[in-house]
């Protein structure tokens, strides 16, 4: 057997070196390379970049251990432990991610203001541009906006240079400075203007229309969206419906429906109507015009409901849109209409996840009773346990902490039934956080015991080390180590390990 890069000492004292361990012995390629895809990060978030790198490198998948690398890379450039990361980069065999992990390095330089670092890292990239916007960004950021300004100069690509433009304004919107922050959405504008595909320049002005409304400027939002639309009615091609939907939503959130009315009408798409219906909704909800929201809601479930086969082209969309049918129903004070409309769901999956959110919409909103009825029609004990968390999680942002608590017992009860392992794995942690955030630090270290004892019973190797991974980032989270019982546990699945 090779040798491990984790001590089997280390193994039967820590979680995370455990789970790396673990994931070492895994025979499979693609479970090998599943499993350090989850562990490598944990270790470059302690610092540990050697042993990370190391991981890394033992991965068969070449595209996982580029991206592993190229993560390592990063930290290291962070750490200001230049040489590492270049060597590290220098290790990446595909072109591509070689390049993009030079450019996150530099960007890294740049995000610790050693500019000068990185323009010479980013002066050797085939594709600088990206990297260009962010050193600009940062020099905005430190207060020098005329060298960062000199620096989008060196940007060739229109598309980047606008979106580096409107980088640096949602600075100045973050920082209450609407002035600069609408200069630089008009200077963002004016270079979208001369990106060549129109999709890309519609998005981009779509964009820039709808952080206009933010900074006060609707008039000049619905300019740029006009102009958008006309660019959007020229476009031949699958995209055309989405992104003339979004200029309706536009129109909306700047203040004329007319426009939102004459735009949707040259959508074909009818689940890219609904879509934007759903929008207009909600826009229509937080402007207290509640009539106006639950009659566009119904209006959007009718034009999804009238779809013939011949006129959907993504069933799964189709799905997702009338589950979020469902939970806006809830949302909009009308749960019994959204339960009904969530239970019609074909898709399973896309029913119990609306059912759930209903269930915690409803316990947000103290409706008891209609969250209970969501919750029974829930017939899949693991979404009924995480819906059931969802709602003590509800009762707690309410200020209802002993109902919380009750409802956190209910699911931890219910977790028993689950026969998915890996299910009950994630539960137990959700479990311990929620009650040590209760003060109840007792009863979250029992569940955090019982998580690591079913995660022994895990059978596939790879999720076994996956979840002993993120057991340990719990254990680190409460500062906790494992008991004299817990290192026993992980002894034998040391001792299992090396037998296979």
């Amino acid at each position: 057997m090779a040798e491990h890069l984790i001590s089997i000492e280390d193994a039967q004292e820590d979680l995370l070196s455990c789970g790396a361990f673990l994931a070492e012995t895994i025979g499979s390629s693609d479970g090998h390379a599943g499993a350090l895809n989850e562990i490598v990060p944990r270790f470059i978030a302690k610092g540990e970049v050697d042993l990370a790198a190391q991981l890394s490198d033992s991965v068969e998948d070449p595209f996982v251990r580029d991206k592993l690398l190229m993560y390592v890379a990063e930290k290291c450039a962070a750490i200001d432990d230049d040489e590492y990361a270049f060597q590290l980069v220098e290790a990446i065999e595909d072109a591509g991610t070689q390049s993009m992990a030079r450019e996150r390095v530099a960007l890294q330089k740049s995000a610790k203001n050693d500019t000068e670092k990185a323009l010479e890292i980013v002066a050797e990239l085939s594709h600088p541009d990206d990297a260009y916007a962010d050193i600009a960004l940062h020099q905005v950021m430190k207060g020098d906006e005329e060298t960062g300004l000199e620096t989008i100069e060196m940007i060739d690509f229109p598309l980047s240079r606008a979106n580096a433009l409107q980088n640096i304004a949602v600075h100045y919107l973050k920082n209450e400075d609407g002035g600069r922050a609408a200069r630089f959405f008009d200077l963002a504008y004016e270079a979208a203007g001369s990106i060549e595909y129109f999709e890309e320049k519609v998005r981009a002005f779509t964009e820039i229309a709808g952080n206009l409304v933010e900074v006060g400027q609707k008039g000049r939002s619905i300019e740029i969206l006009e102009n958008a639309r006309l660019f959007a009615e020229r476009i031949d091609g699958v995209h055309r419906d989405g992104l003339l939907a979004s200029i309706s939503l536009g129109f909306l959130k700047a203040g004329s429906l007319d426009l939102a009315d004459k735009t949707l009408d040259l959508v074909g798409d009818k689940t890219q109507v609904a879509a934007c219906l759903i929008g207009f909704s909600e826009i229509f909800w937080k402007t207290d015009e509640t009539g106006e929201a639950v009659e566009t809601l119904e209006e959007a479930y009718a034009i999804l409901k009238s779809q013939r086969d011949n006129e959907i082209r993504d069933s799964r969309a189709r799905f997702r849109l009338l589950a979020n049918v469902a939970v806006q129903f809830a949302k909009f004070n009308k749960p019994e209409r959204g339960i009904e409309i969530a239970q019609e769901n074909i898709s399973e999956m896309d029913q119990l996840s609306a059912l759930a959110q209903i269930a915690q919409v409803c316990a947000l909103q103290g409706k008891d009773d209609i969250a209970r009825q969501a919750l029974n029609g829930i017939f899949e004990d693991s979404t009924r346990m995480f819906a059931l968390i969802g709602m003590s999680d509800a009762r707690k942002e309410a200020g209802e902490k002993e109902e919380a608590i009750g409802l956190l017992n209910e699911a931890a009860a219910l977790c028993e039934t689950v026969p998915q392992l890996a299910s009950r794995s994630e539960a137990f942690n959700e479990f311990a956080v929620r009650f040590q955030e209760f003060g109840a630090a007792e009863k979250a270290r029992a569940f955090l015991h019982e998580n690591l004892e079913t995660i022994a019973e895990i059978r596939d190797q790879s999720s076994r080390a996956v979840k002993l991974t993120q057991l340990a980032g719990i254990y680190e989270k409460f500062d906790l180590q494992p008991s004299e019982d817990e290192r026993a546990i992980l002894k034998e699945l040391v001792r299992k390990a090396e037998v296979f």
